[in-house]
This record gives structure tokens, C-alpha cells and sequence, in this order.
């Protein structure tokens, strides 16, 4: 992988560290309910989509090797640009159910 790819996914990992301590001991009320805490996560998930769309366009191969790759960076442009549409059901799920994967798969490819 290059190089410049490989400095992409580093910034997908920091935001999923940022992501985790976020969201330390937080319920999906405390998300709902803190404009602060919903700020800083889909800020972080823009960078998380941003990331990987730029590592993608260096190497196309990240599409087999990271899941649902074209969707994360869709889910940045809804964040970016239809954040009037965007549900806090959607966030959290995504949070809870996808994110741990990303960060198996990014943590993979940055150990090889």
C-alpha cells in the first residue's frame, strides 16, 4: 500500500480513538441529548469518511479490503451536506454496530 494512503488510514484510526473516548460510559441519551457530544462525533465521522476517500483514491484495492467502504464515504457526504436529514438512531447504530469493524480492518492494514 502507499504511503500517502497508509497517512489516511492513521487519521481514520486517530478518529476512532477520538470516537471511542467520546463515548466513554455515554448512553444513546446522553448522545441525544448533548449538542457538544453530537458536534464532536460527526466531526470525527467526517474526518473518518474524508480519510478514507482520499486513501481510496490512491488505492483502489481498500474497496476489498475495508467494508461497506463507498457507503462510510457517502455517510460523510449526508454528515457534510444533508446534516438536516441526519438521524441520531442512524449515528448511534453506526457508532455501535460498523465502527468496531472499520477499526479491525484499518488496524489490520496498518500492521501489514
Amino acid at each position: 500500500m502507499r504511503t500517502e494512503a497508509l497517512k489516511f488510514l492513521h487519521d481514520v484510526q486517530h478518529a476512532c480513538d477520538a470516537l471511542d473516548e467520546f463515548l466513554q460510559g455515554k448512553s444513546k441519551d446522553d448522545y441525544t441529548s448533548d449538542r457538544l457530544l453530537r458536534s464532536g462525533v460527526e466531526r470525527q465521522l467526517m474526518i473518518v469518511g474524508e480519510a478514507l476517500l482520499q486513501a481510496f483514491h490512491l488505492d483502489p484495492t481498500l474497496e476489498d479490503q475495508i467494508t461497506a467502504i463507498r457507503q462510510i464515504i457517502g455517510f460523510r457526504h449526508i454528515i457534510v451536506h444533508g446534516y438536516s436529514v441526519l438521524k441520531d438512531e442512524t449515528v448511534w447504530g453506526i457508532l455501535h454496530d460498523d465502527l468496531p469493524t472499520l477499526r479491525a480492518e484499518v488496524e489490520r492494514l496498518l500492521a501489514e
